[in-house]
């Protein structure tokens, strides 16, 4: 929680994101956030300014080559230090799902049958199958399952799966269905004490305040940079000690030329590039609600990140109470957001409608949301819920306002 008086100024932060005032989506009200955010100018105008004068080669002397290459560099640069990560520790690759498949495989080398891997049935699929497939090679799986009442991770149940052959724990920062933050940090520190590494997936904590990657522990950890607020690209950390020691998947000659040897094909140019209006998209609204002079990036982070958590509150907190309060809703995950204890992203069921049909009544309002099992099917398996119909998901970010949370409400009661 923002412990200063200073508040998220929403016409601010919106005024940033040319698609609140396209003639297509200005009427519209953007609950799906979960799939993908809206970008800020910054970084359409980065992406524009690539692709007119430095679409070349980078990395070589004439200037546009030049440029390209040391604005690819810096948002290298900037991202990590956002993280609290050096450049060396990050990859920027095309998705969540690519980044994890080609770090299971370049893994797969320090496994030997009979060693265990832990992966949830809470997490989005990108963070299983990658996982699951090395039984190929002989490793045992080991799931670690949700109680199907509350559809949490319950910590005693991973002390009791962890033993000394277990060698990867998989495990979701958030839940994209769920909602819950779960506590990596205590994941990581349990599971380190067994001598196994701990891959987080972030993609549904990091669009509500990036995190400390140092301060979780964890050993990797990967989100989805179109989800906040950037291009259709992903990021992957990995601690420098294991990053340099995996082996190469990528060219012959760029063996030890970590991290591009766990990065098949390098990043794409211009979307690498643009990500650098992400982070003079987030300055601004530092030095918007900020009078000080603070240089530390991550310093700049956690002020943001604590205005985020307080606006997202406000709005989410009432569609929470609605919902669990409405004897034909049925809410997944906790009730109310305290303290950052769960994520703005909601699923819910009714108990006579089918999750398409109450998605086509928040879709005539012009609520933009959807049904769907969002690639967490074996987390919906486990609650019982359809696969094919799948829940209604409304996902919020920092530019949602407290009026679209009242006119969804309004749409709800119509059910």
């Amino acid at each position: 929680m923002n412990i200063s008086n200073t508040k998220l100024d929403l016409d601010f932060v919106r005024s940033q994101f040319p698609s609140f005032n396209d003639p297509l989506c200005k009427n519209w009200s953007f609950f799906e956030n979960a799939g993908g955010s809206y970008v800020p100018k910054q970084v359409i105008d980065r992406l524009n300014t690539f692709m007119i004068s430095t679409k070349v080669q980078p990395y070589a002397e004439y200037p546009m080559s030049k440029i390209a290459g040391d604005n690819m560099d810096q948002a290298t640069e900037l991202f990590a230090k956002m993280i609290n990560a050096t450049n060396t520790e990050i990859i920027i690759g095309g998705s969540t799902s690519i980044n994890l498949y080609v770090l299971s495989n370049a893994l797969k080398y320090s496994l030997k049958p009979g060693d265990e891997i832990i992966v949830t049935n809470q997490d989005h699929e990108a963070n299983i199958s990658p996982w699951r497939r090395l039984s190929e090679i002989g490793a045992i799986i080991k799931e670690w399952k949700i109680n199907p009442e509350t559809a949490e991770l319950e910590i005693e149940t991973l002390e009791n799966l962890l033993n000394d052959k277990t060698k990867i724990v998989a495990v979701t920062h958030c839940s994209n269905i769920v909602g819950t933050v779960n506590n990596l940090k205590k994941i990581s520190k349990l599971a380190h004490e067994k001598n196994a590494i701990v891959i987080g997936d972030g993609v549904s904590y990091a669009p509500h305040g990036f995190p400390d990657v140092k301060e979780l522990g964890v050993d990797f950890y990967t989100f989805s940079l179109y989800k906040t607020y950037g291009p259709h690209l992903a990021l992957l950390y990995g601690k420098e000690e294991i990053l340099k020691n995996l082996p190469n998947q990528n060219h012959k000659f760029l063996e030890g030329n970590y991290p591009y040897t766990i990065n098949p094909g390098g990043p794409n140019h211009e979307e690498l590039a643009s990500l650098l209006g992400i982070y003079e998209y987030i300055s601004s609204v530092f030095n918007h609600h900020f009078n000080e002079e603070i240089t530390d990036i991550r310093q700049k982070i956690i002020k943001i990140n604590e205005l985020i958590s307080e606006h997202e509150e406000k709005i989410a907190n009432p569609i929470l109470e609605y919902i669990k309060s409405n004897k034909i809703l049925n809410l997944i995950g906790k009730d109310r957001i305290i303290n950052k204890n769960r994520a703005p992203t909601i699923s819910f069921t009714h108990k006579h409608k089918t999750s398409k049909e109450v998605s086509n009544t928040l879709i005539s309002n012009n609520i933009a949301t959807r049904n769907d099992n969002f690639y967490a099917w074996r987390c919906l398996n486990s609650l019982g819920i359809s696969t094919d119909d799948g829940v209604i998901r409304v996902s919020m970010v920092h530019y949602n306002t407290v009026d679209e949370t009242q006119k969804l409400l309004k749409a709800l009661e119509q059910l």
